[in-house]
């Protein structure tokens, strides 16, 4: 029996980087400037993951952050390949974001880190509110925290012992 591994380079997850900053720790012979980003990657078809990375380089920390990201890819179950089932609150942090669906043709409402999230997700028609915290990482991570409580028909029919024809109406 052969061991089979998922190839890197067969995956075709989009990258986007959603914050890159400089970070400072002060030592006894100075400070030591090392920089830090935050990654999204996605493939528009309902997989999503978070990453963050640091290093003394930029495309160091880019890499870093990509590798983390493609750790925690998270799956997302999409209604009509275009939207989310029901209303769905997220947290991390002092961050708090409100997902709600949209009807076809609404567009991704949404800004900064939470469009990125979204957007790799896969969902064309959605509303959201952001609440509390502005911190980048804390409002992508309260985003996907938010779409991994979203439960798809078969699943939610499983849990009640019901069949999808009675969940759905």
């Amino acid at each position: 029996m052969q061991k089979r591994r998922n190839d890197p380079k067969a995956k075709t997850l989009e990258e986007q980087v959603i914050e890159i900053k400089s970070v400072v720790k002060v030592n006894k012979g100075g400070r030591q400037r090392r920089f830090s980003a935050t990654v999204v990657v996605g493939d528009r078809k309902g997989q999503v993951g978070l990453g963050i990375g640091k290093a003394n380089e930029v495309p160091d920390a880019i890499r870093k952050a990509i590798q983390a990201a493609n750790k925690n890819i998270v799956r997302v179950p999409l209604t009509d390949d275009r939207t989310i089932a029901y209303q769905t609150t997220g947290l991390a942090g002092a961050a708090k974001v409100v997902l709600r669906p949209a009807s076809a043709g609404t567009g991704v409402i949404a800004g900064g880190a939470v469009r990125a999230v979204l957007e790799l997700v896969g969902i064309k028609d959605i509303l959201s509110k952001s609440l509390g915290s502005r911190t980048k990482y804390n409002m992508a991570n309260a985003t996907i925290n938010a779409l991994k409580q979203i439960k798809s028909p078969e699943e939610v029919a499983e849990l009640r012992g019901k069949s999808v024809e009675e969940i759905l109406g």
